[in-house]
């Protein structure tokens, strides 16, 4: 484990990294600073979780980050894991057409994984304490004022008394409707909402007889996931236009008047554990990062939630800023390290905001959208088209620009993990990644690669590994801490060079 980073001893420095929110982007980010000696923060609003899952689908990408932490089987309640065979076919929709097999373009499994966030953020925050964050809850951020050294947080508990808390960073991780970004003065731009969509846990009286599934009706849609035993998950989309007063709290007879007129029958419902609304607002941050203050999950981008996609997205931002504001705050961050983040996850949001657009498209009620649909069923049987769209929903097919060759296959994404023999014995890549420290694996006992990077052994592993099964096309790797190459080479020339290159570009200077 990495020596604790202890902050300033004077000067009113409370915490290294506040972290804004204790959902489960807020709670991976500070795990992944406490994983690395980070003293770390987390504030959340409510003074006890509320065991509220909006969200439980996780996607491939967001899988092999996640085991590259060790988190993967840790975020599965029960005894059962998701297999990680890929041979077997993965249902899953696009626009609510279920033609797609995520499968298909998913190299290392699992494909898909179930994991209600309200379990995961926990499992994270349980860790980052174990890791020597701290969690404080009952504090609502109510104001914030950023100073060249520090950012000076206000905060505010239910029962209305005020305090302060000084860090020197800010992650905020707090929401579509992010404090930490209005007060940051960071402007959330894009299109507003054309549809209003409610959301509930309630219990069917009748659930024999309930409209089960997805159902689209040209008024609109239903979609329920019925428990004849217990809470049933109740949601309409309504594409008449927006909420006329979105920050209403919705009732019981407002779900139950929506599911009945869409499906055009009653539809008996009680006994509502949670109801919320949402729309299709279509948003992204100006900027990721203002000064010391940064942006992650929804408080960065928000979307219609089709497909599962934003919980994956911010996971995923958590992951690649973790590791990054931990080398700046040890002061080891080449120049620009930190303007990467907004640089590298700013499009993936983009992207994913993009097809969500379509899907609502797609998902119109309207009879005149019929024809479409069927035509895109029709093309999504087509294996390119099926491959294209499988890709966005998993989100296998990012990659990053990092500075390498045109000509290095690996550079830029994920790779795969592998079964690996080492010195110790028996692991994986994965494994090896799991104490959150960048990786040069040496595959064939490279000794003049290994002298290369010495001087960046106090934040850099070496390895050297024989590879099992199907190995990479490549005698040895550099691997970013959250699992994508910067540097990949089969034995070239110019590989000591282009080493040196990549080791100074991510990971700072020579230390001697």
């Amino acid at each position: 484990m990495h020596a604790r980073f202890e902050p300033p001893a004077g000067g009113g420095i409370d915490t290294e990294v506040a972290v804004v929110g204790g959902g489960p982007v807020g709670t991976l980010v500070a795990r992944e600073l406490a994983l690395l000696g980070i003293d770390v923060t987390i504030l959340e609003k409510l003074p006890e979780p509320d065991g509220i899952s909006k969200a439980s689908t996780l996607h491939a990408r967001t899988a092999q980050t996640l085991d590259r932490r060790g988190l993967l089987e840790a975020v599965q309640p029960g005894w059962y894991a998701a297999s990680r065979d890929t041979r077997q076919p993965v249902r899953f929709h696009f626009a609510s057409i279920f033609e797609l097999d995520l499968s298909r373009v998913v190299e290392e499994g699992p494909v898909l994984v179930g994991s209600p966030q309200a379990y995961a953020q926990e499992i994270f925050a349980a860790d980052a304490v174990r890791l020597g964050g701290r969690l404080r809850r009952d504090a609502e951020l109510v104001g914030l004022v950023a100073h060249d050294d520090h950012v000076r947080l206000h905060l505010r508990a239910a029962s209305g008394v005020e305090s302060t808390l000084t860090a020197r960073w800010v992650v905020g991780a707090d929401g579509a409707r992010s404090a930490v970004r209005k007060l940051a003065g960071i402007r959330f731009l894009g299109d507003g909402p054309t549809v209003a969509a409610l959301m509930g846990e309630v219990r069917l009286l009748e659930p024999a007889a309930a409209p089960g599934g997805w159902r689209r009706t040209p008024r609109g849609w239903t979609l329920l996931w019925v428990d004849p035993h217990g809470l049933s998950r109740v949601c309409t989309y309504d594409y008449r236009g927006p909420h006329p007063n979105r920050h209403s709290r919705p009732t019981l007879e407002e779900l139950r008047g929506e599911v009945e007129r869409i499906a055009g029958r009653p539809v008996p419902m009680d006994s509502p554990a949670w109801i919320s609304r949402f729309s299709d607002a279509s948003l992204q941050a100006e900027h990721y990062c203002k000064g010391r203050v940064f942006l992650a999950g929804d408080a960065a981008h928000v979307h219609f939630p089709a497909g599962g996609q934003g919980v994956n997205l911010g996971l995923q931002d958590a992951v690649n800023l973790g590791w990054k504001l931990a080398a700046e705050i040890r002061g080891w961050a080449p120049d620009g390290l930190l303007d990467t983040y907004h640089a590298e996850r700013y499009p993936v949001a983009a992207d994913v905001l993009r097809n969500v657009r379509a899907q609502v498209a797609l998902m119109d009620p309207d009879p005149r959208t019929d024809a479409l649909r069927e035509l895109f069923a029709r093309l999504m049987r087509i294996d390119e088209v099926n491959t294209h769209l499988s890709t966005m929903i998993t989100g296998v097919g990012v990659t990053y620009p990092v500075g390498a060759r045109d000509d290095d296959p690996l550079a830029g994404r994920m790779v795969p993990s592998r079964p690996l023999m080492t010195a110790d014995g028996r692991t994986t890549l994965a494994a090896l990644l799991r104490d959150g420290r960048p990786l040069l694996l040496d595959l064939v006992g490279d000794s003049g690669l290994r002298a290369v990077a010495g001087p960046w052994a106090d934040r850099v592993n070496i390895v050297t590994a024989v590879a099992g099964g199907d190995a990479w096309d490549a005698q040895a790797l550099l691997v970013r801490p959250g699992g994508y190459a910067v540097w990949s080479t089969r034995g070239d020339s110019g590989d000591t060079a282009a080493l040196r290159a990549a080791l100074t570009r991510w990971f700072g200077p020579e230390t001697w």
